[in-house]
């Protein structure tokens, strides 16, 4: 396995060779842009490195407020929540909701929203939405929580959401949705799911979404977003009161650096349309509108790339699964980085064919 001494950006230093780097979540490339490294500077200057302190204490910092406002407006939601996580957050939202619904989990929800082990089972998305009306209609409480990702990172499918249309409304159902490598990207602004989602729900159904802002936003920490009287029900548990903040110097930058994911999410839609255009006779890859991961079953790919370029390769979710191949384009990458991989990818094709 590769080791490197410092993190990638558009590429990555292995045994003193570069090579490009198409893989990680940091899609819009900030944690390596240098205007977002100097409003953090600001940020630590401000706030210093970390608020050592409860939020329910009786000294309030206003920079959390803020970017919880912001966040809120950003997705259309009523009140937003940060946490030091995105797997705290998913965390958080599930062990609140958890009084004795019933639970219904999608395939391969992220293991930040289970309750149990078992909560993480693999299958057909598909097949479950068309088997989700009975088994909502035939669930052995009123009260329901629908919990599943926004979308598939991992074999890069969109999730159509069609189907919140025709769940029984006898029943009072909870959806939750993990966004976490959505939010920042997808939707108008990088909105994400929830404007999508909220604007399409029956009365009978209250939607929370939960994110972690590490991957498009490059910020140490995470979101639920959902309505006044589910946050502060957070803000009342265990999980607000005891555990740490989310990084406030990191909440600074990302008050102040709107402007720079705008251009970065631009930036990173033209990259990856000028990478669809490359590869579209090849039939090597799923992928779906402007989305920046590439699925393929040709594991062989990263191997034969791999004193070139890193790609997305490993088993996948424990080590004795089948190795997901990937590759992640990023708004750091150039056209020239672009059109060094789909060199290397059409000769593969052509290899193999």
């Amino acid at each position: 396995m590769p080791v490197t001494e410092q993190l990638p950006g558009r590429t990555v230093i292995i045994e003193g060779q570069e090579r490009l780097y198409f893989s990680g979540t940091s899609y819009l490339g900030i944690h390596k842009n240098p205007e977002f490294q100097q409003l953090l500077m600001e940020g630590i200057r401000r706030y210093g490195t970390h608020y050592g302190s409860s939020r329910a204490s009786n000294l309030q910092v206003d920079v959390f407020d803020k970017a919880e406002k912001l966040l809120a407006d950003m997705t259309g939601a009523k009140a937003a929540l940060t946490l030091s996580s995105g797997f705290l957050a998913g965390q958080a939202a599930i062990r609140t909701l958890d009084q004795e619904q019933t639970f219904l989990y999608a395939p391969e929800a992220h293991p930040a929203v289970w309750r149990h082990t078992t909560d993480g089972w693999h299958g057909d998305y598909s097949s479950w939405v068309l088997a989700l009306p009975a088994a909502v209609a035939a669930a052995p409480t009123k009260k329901l929580v629908i919990v599943t990702n926004s979308l598939d990172p991992l074999l890069a499918k969109k999730y159509k959401f069609d189907w919140v249309d025709h769940l029984p409304e006898e029943k009072d159902i909870i959806l939750l949705i993990d966004d976490s490598h959505g939010l920042g990207i997808i939707g108008q602004h990088g909105a994400g799911i929830y404007p999508a989602i909220a604007s399409r729900l029956k009365p009978h159904i209250k939607l929370i979404v939960v994110s972690s802002l590490g991957k498009a936003y490059g910020i140490p920490g995470g979101v639920v977003l959902g309505d006044n009287e589910f946050v502060d029900q957070l803000k009342k548990s265990a999980f607000f009161t005891a555990g740490s903040p989310a990084s406030a110097a990191h909440l600074y930058a990302f008050l102040h650096a709107q402007k720079l994911y705008d251009t970065s999410r631009q930036q990173l839609f033209n990259n990856v349309v000028y990478f669809q255009q490359q590869i579209k006779e090849s039939n090597l890859f799923h992928y779906f509108d402007t989305y920046p991961v590439f699925y393929t079953p040709e594991n062989g790919l990263a191997t034969m790339l791999e004193t070139q370029c890193l790609l997305s390769s490993f088993p996948y979710p424990d080590p004795d699964s089948h190795a997901i191949t990937r590759i992640v384009i990023s708004s750091l990458h150039t056209m020239e980085d672009i059109d060094t991989l789909s060199l290397l990818i059409n000769r593969y094709a052509e290899y193999t064919a």
